[in-house]
């Protein structure tokens, strides 16, 4: 029998990386000490969410993943805590910046960076004026005696990220998220919406699922928290409230997902002839 523990981190951030580092850092350890194997803290925690407005003064924040400050820390964290880390992080790559993710595992090595595929550009989330498309394409990695697929927040919302994962053999999947209020629309709360899209990826590829979200007023956006696992059928095993500071755990028993994965059949009845409509233009 195949068990894995995770943890999803949830908690708001301030403009002062250091401080926020050493708040996502104690809630790692708590998260550790639970027996957690794979901690996954929110989007971006290095900071506030930056991308509610364009400020081209806001790109000297970007990093190489070798000298970025929150990589670092979560490098020297997951060995010293011996576990794996999925940490997003705004990377610098020559001239380019992406929104990405290193995978850190517990030796305190990057695995390898996955780069944001989806871009959003909206109010309050304009994140095309920062970051330029991924160019790594969806990423898997061996961790905790398993497979890790990590999406990060706007892919969250695309069946094609969470099907691409499993089709590279992930056996559950990870979405660090900064989401919340919509500045352009006050009556809409895309809360539930967010939650129902992921646990439609668990149900679809009967695959369990670890979804962190960060809290907070920042200068008039607030995000909603509810941070959660769910099995493989879409149930909640853990979750967190809308302002809730804290860490939540589950024990996921991969062999049994596996099984029902198996038993559903999505995977043996798929027709990949017929797709190609999904990979052409509009």
């Amino acid at each position: 029998m195949t068990q894995i523990t995770v943890a999803a981190l949830q908690l708001g951030f301030t403009p002062d990386i250091d401080r926020n580092i050493a708040a996502v850092s104690r809630l790692a350890k708590e998260a550790a000490a639970k027996g957690a194997q794979v901690i996954l803290p929110p989007e971006l925690f290095e900071g506030e969410y930056f991308c509610r407005v364009e400020d081209e003064g806001l790109f000297a924040k970007a990093a190489p993943v070798g000298e970025h400050k929150a990589v670092l820390a979560m490098q020297a964290l997951a060995e010293a805590l011996k576990v794996t880390i999925p940490t997003s992080f705004f990377e610098a790559d020559g001239p380019h910046h992406y929104n990405s993710l290193a995978m850190i595992g517990p030796d305190g090595e990057v695995q390898g960076v996955y780069r944001k595929s989806h871009i959003p550009d909206g109010p309050g989330y304009e994140e095309k004026f920062y970051f330029r498309p991924g160019n790594t394409g969806f990423k898997v990695w061996r961790g905790a005696g398993t497979t890790l697929g990590v999406g990060v927040c706007w892919d969250q919302w695309y069946p094609e990220t969470a099907r691409a994962m499993m089709l590279m053999g992930a056996e559950i999947l990870f979405y660090p998220t900064a989401i919340g209020s919509e500045p352009h629309d006050t009556s809409l709360d895309t809360a539930r919406l967010w939650r129902r899209a992921m646990v439609g990826h668990a149900v679809s590829n009967v695959v369990p699922i670890v979804a962190a979200n960060r809290i907070g007023v920042e200068h008039g956006q607030t995000f909603y928290g509810t941070s959660f696992i769910c099995d493989e059928r879409g149930d909640i095993l853990a979750e967190l409230g809308r302002e809730d500071e804290g860490i939540i755990t589950a024990t996921i028993d991969l062999d049994i997902a596996k099984r029902h994965r198996a038993a559903f059949g999505f995977f043996r009845d798929r027709r990949p002839e017929l797709y190609g409509r999904l990979v052409e233009d509009v």
